[in-house]
């Protein structure tokens, strides 16, 4: 059963989520100025904070088995470095392929001074609202991983998401290890949205 103090965060959560979705439809012109406190409240009573979705491939083992596993993932509006933290399990959009998502490690973002391997290349730092992402499985090459080894920097707004909970089969599923900030942030997400069984319905065989 979910605390009352766990209820309080969880709408404290949703009313910031909200309030982010309703601000950026209306700066992009999608909703005007006397529609903006329905569609907060309309999402605060009706929304979620999370969604389902099904990933396959090897770049994220052992995190996400190779085999693939339904992932809970957290919506992020603003994907901003309050929001999304280095070490989090995240999903974005493919720069290839924008209808496509990838689902990475958040390595680095703005600020950071990222080094290369070739010894003739300079150090570099990530500019504002850039992201630097790798894959978990480290004995892929950079361009098995497709990661920003071989993207190099993203846009932080490529990120839609973060990865809180997988489910791979009945018995391998569990919260993602994500940063200690992130974690903290989610947890009373995770006790008041996580279903494992409507998880288990969505994972494909």
């Amino acid at each position: 059963m979910v605390s009352l103090s766990t209820w309080f965060r969880y709408a404290a959560n949703k009313f910031e989520y909200s309030l982010s979705l309703g601000w950026k439809k209306y700066n992009i012109g999608q909703i005007n100025g006397r529609e903006l406190s329905d569609a907060i409240w309309k999402n605060f009573f009706q929304g979620k904070l999370t969604f389902l979705h099904w990933n396959k491939g090897e770049e994220m083992t052992p995190t996400i088995a190779a085999e693939g596993g339904t992932l809970l993932v957290r919506k992020l509006p603003f994907p901003a470095p309050t929001q999304v933290f280095v070490g989090d399990v995240v999903m974005l959009k493919d720069p290839e392929k924008p209808d496509d998502y990838l689902v990475r490690r958040l390595a680095a973002i703005e600020g950071y001074e990222m080094a290369s391997r070739d010894e003739k290349e300079e150090p570099f730092v990530l500019e504002k609202d850039q992201c630097w992402v790798i894959s978990d499985n480290e004995t892929l090459k950079p361009k098995e991983a497709r990661d920003s080894r071989f993207y190099g920097p993203l846009p932080m707004t490529n990120i839609v998401g973060r990865v809180i909970y997988c489910l791979s089969s009945a018995v391998d599923h569990g919260p993602v290890q994500n940063s200690h900030f992130a974690m903290s942030q989610d947890s009373s997400v995770l006790a008041v949205e996580l279903d494992v069984d409507e998880m288990a319905k969505s994972t494909k065989t």
